[in-house]
């Protein structure tokens, strides 16, 4: 026992040394650094107000829904400012403020935020409609709403978008970061989306910064709306780097379309695993040429193999 104190004692003190060397990671930030789990709370809240008649508080007794609802907004409001007034700390322009200073910056920015909230819901209904319309296994919207990660991750996107649209700094990012966590579906919170937006299934689909999204747009798993590259780093910042896919697209499960000049014209299909580096015109239907199939069969159980014609396009049967 002593010998574990002992050498608990010696990696304490090697840590302490190690701790002034001067990196980045060696930072206490305990003044400014937000409350994860308070950021996730407001999440859950605010989608308890957008979605009032489902996801209501068990803690809440009183039974008119105005009263909910004056209630949930005045908790989100404390919250949300406190937080907001933790990350202000971090920028530039408020490192030298005086905590009153900084408190009504983010209580007006909590503000102009909550007013936002009946916009968010329009076209979160929009969106719950996408889905219920391009998914014929879908049973009700309240299956929907109850269950779809993809409609999750588009809602969280939809708060967190409004919040990196007022400048509020990192606690969006948190957001959808948390909702990629739980879903596999990464959406930057600076991604612009249109109505009606659908993601059948979502795993493993990544949304970049700069990329924008028409109305009456469905993606499948495994897509990617990327950048060409990334090595210019921090050079990038602020530049358009990732597509733009105007109304009516469909992109299907492992495509990547990436670059900021490349646009996916109104109208357009893009098959599954397609990779787009270059715009697309109204209409198009991208898909692989010539992709191969081949089979390794075993000569003393042969099968029997059939040719289909399908669509133009030829299938085994084994």
């Amino acid at each position: 026992m002593a010998n574990i104190e002992e050498k608990i004692g010696e990696i304490v003190e090697d840590l302490m040394k190690d701790y002034e060397g001067g990196k980045t990671i060696d930072e206490f930030k305990s003044l400014a650094q937000p409350d994860k789990d308070k950021v996730i709370d407001i999440l859950d809240k605010l989608r308890r107000l957008i979605f009032a008649g489902y996801f209501r508080s068990s803690n809440l007794k009183v039974y008119t829904i105005r009263n909910n609802i004056t209630m949930l907004l005045e908790d989100i409001i404390y919250n949300l400012t406190k937080q907001i007034s933790i990350v202000l700390r971090t920028t530039e322009e408020y490192e030298k403020a005086f905590e009153e200073e900084i408190y009504d910056a983010a209580e007006h920015l909590t503000l102009e935020f909550v007013s936002r909230i009946p916009k968010i819901r329009e076209y979160i209904e929009t969106d719950v409609q996408a889905a219920y319309d391009g998914d014929p296994a879908a049973f009700s919207t309240d299956e929907i709403i109850y269950s779809y990660p993809g409609l999750y991750a588009i809602v969280t996107n939809r708060i967190a978008h409004e919040l990196h649209l007022l400048g509020v700094p990192l606690i969006p990012r948190m957001m959808t970061e948390h909702a990629h966590s739980l879903t596999g579906i990464d959406i930057h919170p600076g991604t612009s989306i249109g109505k009606y937006f659908f993601i059948d299934h979502g795993t493993g689909i990544v949304i970049g910064e700069t990329t924008e999204i028409g109305d009456n747009v469905k993606i499948y798993q495994g897509v990617t709306l990327g950048a060409l590259s990334t090595r210019g780093g921090q050079s990038l910042r602020n530049k358009k780097r990732h597509p733009t896919i105007k109304d009516n697209v469909t992109i299907y499960s492992g495509a990547s379309i990436l670059g900021g000049k490349t646009v996916v014209g109104t109208n357009a299909v893009i098959g599954g695993n397609a990779f787009i580096t270059s715009s697309i015109p109204d209409g198009a239907k991208v898909s692989i040429k010539n992709q191969e199939l081949r089979y390794n069969y075993d000569a003393e159980h042969p099968v029997e193999r059939k040719e289909i014609d399908n669509d133009d396009s030829w299938f085994y049967i084994i």
